[in-house]
């Protein structure tokens, strides 16, 4: 049986993925973690969630409980996000980072953090993105330079970063594979007379509306023709999916920083 610390527990994300945990028969949530103040804490998690008596208590101190735990599932935020990994690679715990917006300076230390554990760090845990990265991967690799690319992403009007963090790995094993530097070459915004759209531009735009769970659409233009490619989440179920999955994963690889490629064995 995998024992899980859930971070985050009052929120959506929180609630769904220990809800989905309690219906499986592999893994089991030992503890959940919320923000000092938050209402919940030093409640059964199970209760605060309408799903009975579970036995793990809502703390506000991962350092605390994270010796009950096999791994730590995370989505909160980059800032908080980094402190748990800290910890996690002091207790040499497992740990699976849903969250997105984190700096060049975060990533760095997030590599150099996960070295001394097991860390699956991605922006986006659904099955189906991941599953689109890799076709996106391997277009690009074929289209070459013959097509324009542009990034279209769309979540609700919550959401505190943009473009999202899904956006940008889009963007980012695009650039990858056609040998693009994606700080040069990506475009955020356009206005006014601004000329002609370069050969080597991905351009990635952001909308904000309503309840959109999350909206991804990749555009090669050519002439003539265009591809288009689309992932609509419908409910965060799947990002629990696959962040559970992500969780029995990770408990038995080596130190490392790992995404949800290497977790579906999408790495070329």
């Amino acid at each position: 049986m995998i024992k899980v610390i859930v971070t985050g527990a009052g929120g959506k994300m929180g609630g769904r993925i220990i809800n989905m945990i309690d219906d499986a028969d592999d893994i089991e949530v030992v503890g959940a973690i919320e923000a000092p103040g938050h209402p919940i804490i030093g409640r059964d998690v199970g209760h605060s969630l309408g799903l009975g008596r579970t036995g793990a208590l809502v703390s506000d101190r991962l350092a605390d409980c994270i010796d009950q735990a096999d791994v730590v599932i995370d989505f909160t935020n980059h800032e908080a996000s980094i402190n748990y990994l800290k910890i996690a690679s002091e207790k040499n715990r497992a740990i699976v980072i849903g969250s997105t917006g984190f700096t060049p300076e975060e990533m760095k230390l997030a590599k150099q953090l996960a070295a001394k554990t097991r860390c699956v760090l991605s922006p986006n845990m659904s099955v189906g993105v991941n599953v689109m990265l890799k076709v996106l991967e391997d277009c690009a690799a074929i289209l070459k330079e013959d097509y324009d690319v542009e990034i279209i992403e769309a979540h609700h009007h919550l959401k505190k970063d943009a473009p999202s963090g899904t956006a940008m790995k889009m963007a980012q094993v695009i650039a990858e594979t056609l040998g693009r530097d994606l700080e040069k070459e990506a475009v955020y915004r356009r206005e006014g007379l601004i000329g002609e759209r370069t050969k080597t531009e991905i351009g990635i735009q952001t909308i904000r509306a309503g309840d959109i769970v999350g909206d991804h659409t990749v555009i090669f233009g050519g002439i003539g023709e265009r591809l288009e490619f689309t992932h609509r989440a419908h409910s965060r179920d799947n990002f629990a999916k696959g962040a559970i999955r992500a969780a029995q994963w990770i408990v038995h690889q080596k130190n490392g920083l790992y995404d949800m490629r290497d977790v579906l064995g999408l790495r070329t």
